[in-house]
């Protein structure tokens, strides 16, 4: 067990990304039952919903711990200090709050008021410093690697070792490459306590993503992904991992007109061109024209599996993996499998 697994609780020391149109409650659950760190998405929602939506989620999970995202970047801190006011009395004792960038410090100190651990995702390494100030007690630490949008510039290896000298005793997880029980037993050998995973996720029987998203991801790999800075409305100034599309390989940009509706609660909202929104299994119109965020990994996310088969899998490839490097511990190690950018 790791230090991550012992302080959240999980069997295994992997979380599942609060992912906006994926991360929905039947996919929080399923994870969260299957022994992983299961976590349901707030991004945008009214508190009212929030509220709802991790009732459902904690009625579900047998009382296994499960955790909610918030992202204060594109919400605001004052809603996202709502969101937090509406569901912290909701989240059981045993629950976790991650944090897509640095929170405030009003939020922060909310979450640690409540008694939950604060999970904050970073990129860079003053900005591991910043979170750790502000109380958090895990760092997920993202690599250009990773799929959806980008805090900072750095492959994950270097972050890693980076934010671990500078912090030898915190907690740490990776974000980025992270696919197969093999890559979180290499993450956990090159320092890390554990992972995040969103891409693996993606294509799950669970999981909110309209089924056209899953299939790409299913059939995609490492170079059918690109950083770009497209798909900006209502997300701006942060680039991001996507598939590549006919908008990515256009040579000029077209007019960011309506393409798309999706629903929530019932309710139609209509999305434009170049917007952040990912499709969701709501989603109708010109779905292959919208952002479909995808790290590198997708190489070896390669079936739609429910997600208690794929945590099942990825435990037995893990345990498998320490085993193995238990019993090699004198011989030379075998090079970890990395994907190399292009």
């Amino acid at each position: 067990m790791t230090r991550l697994a012992a302080l959240l609780g999980l069997e295994l020391p992997l979380l599942q990304a609060g992912m906006g149109a994926v991360a929905g409650p039947a996919l929080c659950v399923e994870v969260s039952r299957a022994g992983a760190g299961g976590t349901l998405a707030l991004y945008k929602e009214p508190p009212a919903r929030a509220a709802r939506l991790v009732r459902e989620v904690a009625a579900g999970t047998g009382g296994r711990p499960f955790g909610v995202n918030v992202v204060p970047e594109v919400t605001g801190p004052d809603r996202c200090l709502e969101q937090l006011r509406a569901v912290l009395p909701e989240l059981p004792r045993n629950g976790f709050v991650t944090v897509f960038g640095l929170p405030a410090e009003d939020a922060a100190r909310a979450v640690r008021a409540a008694g939950h651990p604060l999970v904050v995702q970073v990129g860079a390494p003053a900005d591991a410093d910043t979170a750790l100030a502000r109380g958090a007690a895990v760092l997920v630490l993202q690599g250009i690697e990773a799929g959806g949008h980008l805090l900072g510039g750095q492959p994950v290896d270097p972050l890693l070792a980076a934010v671990r000298i500078r912090h030898p005793h915190a907690v740490l997880a990776v974000a980025g490459g992270i696919a197969t029980g093999e890559d979180l037993a290499d993450a956990v050998a090159r320092g890390a306590d554990g992972a995040m995973a969103g891409t693996l996720f993606v294509p799950a029987a669970e999981s909110a993503a309209h089924p056209e998203f899953k299939r790409r991801v299913v059939e995609a790999v490492a170079e059918d992904t690109v950083i770009t800075s497209l798909f900006e409305i209502g997300w701006p100034h942060r680039p991001h991992r996507v598939l590549r599309n006919s908008l990515t390989a256009a040579a000029e940009r077209t007019p960011a007109a309506f393409i798309a509706t999706t629903r929530v609660d019932g309710r139609p909202y209509p999305v434009p061109r170049y917007s952040a929104a990912a499709p969701g299994a709501t989603t109708t119109g010109r779905v292959e024209e919208m952002a479909m965020y995808c790290g590198r990994s997708c190489t070896r996310v390669t079936a739609p599996r429910p997600a208690a088969a794929t945590i099942v899998r990825i435990r037995q490839e893990y345990e498998n993996a320490r085993v193995l490097r238990a019993g090699a511990h004198t011989s030379a190690p075998a090079a970890p499998h990395r994907i190399q950018e292009k």
